[in-house]
C-alpha cells in the first residue's frame, strides 16, 4: 500500500458497546482502528456468564431502539439480519405488588389500557395523556439532546434547534418525575410503575426531572425486544462486524497513559511498556478514570468529575431447578415503600430492607439458556454506588430479604431451588468495567440540567482526544452509548 492510500490510524480504549460502535463508525470512515481492552473479552457490561449448564446475560437485559444497532451494519453496507435477529415482546414487563395485584404491561396499547382498567379501575384518558406527553418530549428533545453534541455552538445555530428550543418549557423539566406522575396518573400503583423508569438511568424519580418521562415512549411505543441468543448476541454481532471492517482488537492489554505532545494527542502507552501512536484517540473508559489514571498530568474538569454518580446494582445469578409459568422475561416485584427505598439509596448510601426486585429470565425466550425444566434468574436490586460501605454485610442481608420477598409473592420457598449462584456488586462492577464507584450510568440525572453537565464527546483542551460510552454525553444504557458513538464520529474529520 503506498503512502497516498495508507489509512490514518485511530485508537479506541475499551471494547464496550460504545467503543465497538465507535470503532465500526471510524473504520467505515476509512480509519485503521485498533481497540485496546484490559479484559479478555469484548462487550464491557454487555457480557455473559455461564455455569452448570446455565447461561446469563451479565449486564443490560432490556433491548430497545434496535435501529441504532442495525444502523451500524447498514453504514458498513451489511445486512443486519445476517448478523443478529430479534423479536418484539408481547408483554414488556410483569409488575407484582404486595397486595397480590399483577399487571401485564402489554406491548399492544389497547391491551395495556384494558389491563390497567381491569386491574386498577383506571380509564384510558390519564394514561393516554401520559403517553402523549412522553412522545412529545421525545419529539422535542431527541434531535438536540440525543443526536448532537450539546457542547458545539453549531448545534444551536440552526432553525430546527431554535424551533425545538421554543418548546422546551413543555418537557416538564421544572417538575420531578414523581410530581408529574402523581398529578396526571393519580393512582398510587400506576405512579409507582411509571416512576420506575428513572432507574433505567440510575436516578431517583423523586429528584429527577419529569423530562425522563421520555422513557415510556421508547419502551412502549417504539418497543421492547429480545435478541435471539440473548443480549450478549449484540456484543458478538458488533465484534464480528468490526473485525470484518479491519478493526484490530488487542485484549488483555491495559492502557497506562494517553500520550500528549503540545496539547495534541499522540497515542497511548500500555502497562507492558508498549507504545502505539495516533493523533486520534477515543476513550470508552469511564471519563473519571480516563482523567485520573490515563491523563494524570493534564488539567482535570473537576466540577464534572465530582458530580453525583448514578446508582449501582447488586445482581444475583441463580440457576433455578423449576419453571415458573407466572413469570415473564422481565418481572418487577415492587417495594411497599418506594420513596423510602430511594432515600436509602441516594441519601443514606444504603440498601432498603424491602427492595424492589427485578428478575430477568432469558430462558423464557431462549430455552438453551437453562437445562430442561429449569430457569436462569438474573435477580437485581438497585443499590448505591460504592463509597466504602460494608458490601459483604449488604450482600448477605439483601439475599435474605430478596428470598423472603420472592417466596412470599410466588407462594414458594425459593432458596432450595437455587442449584448454582454467582453475584455482581458495585466493587466488582468497578473492577471489571472501570465504572467509577461502580455506578452504572456515570452521573445521575437527578438535576434538570444533568444533560448539560455531562462531559462532552471531545476534549476542548487536547486536540484529537474524544470520549464515548455511558459516562459522557448523552448518558448510560445501550441506546445512549450508541448515540455517543454516532455524535463522536460526526465530529471527527
Amino acid at each position: 500500500m503506498n503512502q497516498k492510500t495508507k489509512k490514518k490510524p485511530a485508537i479506541v480504549i475499551g471494547a464496550g458497546v460504545g467503543g465497538m460502535a465507535t470503532a465500526i463508525r471510524l473504520a467505515a470512515k476509512g480509519f485503521q482502528v485498533m481497540v485496546f481492552e484490559k479484559n479478555t473479552y469484548p462487550g464491557g457490561k454487555l457480557a455473559q456468564l455461564e455455569m452448570d449448564g446455565f447461561r446469563f446475560d451479565a449486564g443490560p437485559s432490556l433491548f430497545t431502539m434496535p435501529a441504532l444497532v442495525e444502523e451500524l451494519f447498514e453504514l458498513a453496507g451489511k445486512n443486519p439480519q445476517e448478523y443478529f435477529s430479534y423479536e418484539r415482546l408481547d408483554v414488556v414487563c410483569k409488575y407484582f405488588y404486595e397486595d397480590g395485584c399483577v399487571i401485564n404491561a402489554f406491548a399492544n396499547k389497547k391491551d395495556y389500557m384494558e389491563e390497567l382498567k381491569s386491574k386498577l379501575g383506571i380509564e384510558a384518558e390519564p394514561i393516554e395523556k401520559h403517553f402523549t406527553k412522553s412522545k412529545e418530549i421525545y419529539d422535542i428533545t431527541a434531535k438536540i439532546f440525543l443526536e448532537q453534541s450539546l457542547h458545539k455552538p453549531s448545534t444551536y445555530l440552526n432553525k430546527k434547534t431554535f424551533k425545538a428550543a421554543l418548546k422546551l418549557p413543555r418537557i416538564n423539566a421544572h417538575l420531578t418525575m414523581n410530581a408529574y406522575n402523581e398529578r396526571v396518573l393519580k393512582n398510587e400503583k400506576l405512579v409507582q410503575l411509571f416512576n420506575r423508569y428513572a432507574t433505567y438511568i440510575g436516578s431517583d424519580p423523586y429528584q429527577a426531572p419529569a423530562t425522563l418521562n421520555i422513557i415510556p415512549h421508547l419502551e412502549q411505543a417504539i418497543g421492547a425486544f429480545f435478541p435471539k441468543g440473548g443480549m450478549h448476541s449484540i456484543t458478538l454481532a458488533l465484534y464480528k462486524l468490526a473485525k470484518e471492517l479491519g478493526v484490530e482488537f488487542v485484549f488483555n492489554s491495559e492502557v497506562k497513559n494517553i500520550l500528549i505532545k503540545e496539547k495534541k494527542v499522540a497515542g497511548i502507552s500500555l502497562e507492558n511498556g508498549q507504545e502505539h501512536f495516533s493523533n486520534l484517540v477515543v476513550s470508552n473508559m469511564d471519563v473519571f478514570h480516563t482523567y485520573k489514571k490515563l491523563l494524570p498530568n493534564e488539567q482535570h474538569p473537576e466540577s464534572i468529575l465530582n458530580q453525583e454518580k448514578s446508582s449501582s446494582a447488586l445482581i444475583f445469578y441463580w440457576g433455578i431447578k423449576r419453571s415458573f409459568p407466572e413469570l415473564a422475561l422481565h418481572n418487577i416485584f415492587f417495594s411497599k415503600k418506594y420513596k423510602e427505598e430511594f432515600e436509602a439509596i441516594f441519601k443514606k448510601q444504603s440498601i432498603f430492607d424491602d427492595p424492589t426486585i427485578y428478575i430477568n429470565i432469558s430462558s423464557k425466550h431462549n430455552i438453551a439458556d437453562a437445562p430442561p425444566e429449569c430457569e436462569n434468574w438474573f435477580v437485581m436490586i438497585n443499590v448505591p454506588n460504592n463509597v466504602g460501605q460494608d458490601w459483604d454485610k449488604f450482600i448477605k442481608e439483601s439475599k435474605k430479604n430478596i428470598l423472603k420477598k420472592l417466596s412470599r409473592n410466588l407462594n414458594c420457598t425459593i432458596e432450595p431451588l437455587i442449584v448454582c449462584e454467582d453475584f455482581l456488586d458495585p466493587r466488582r462492577i468497578e473492577q471489571r468495567t472501570s465504572s467509577h464507584l461502580g455506578s452504572l450510568y456515570g452521573n445521575s440525572s437527578n438535576s434538570k440540567l444533568a444533560a448539560f453537565f455531562r462531559h462532552a464527546n471531545f476534549s476542548n483542551k487536547i486536540k484529537g482526544l474524544y470520549f464515548c460510552g455511558g459516562s459522557v454525553h448523552p448518558g448510560g444504557g445501550i441506546p445512549l452509548c450508541l448515540y455517543s458513538a454516532k455524535i463522536l464520529a460526526n465530529l471527527v474529520e
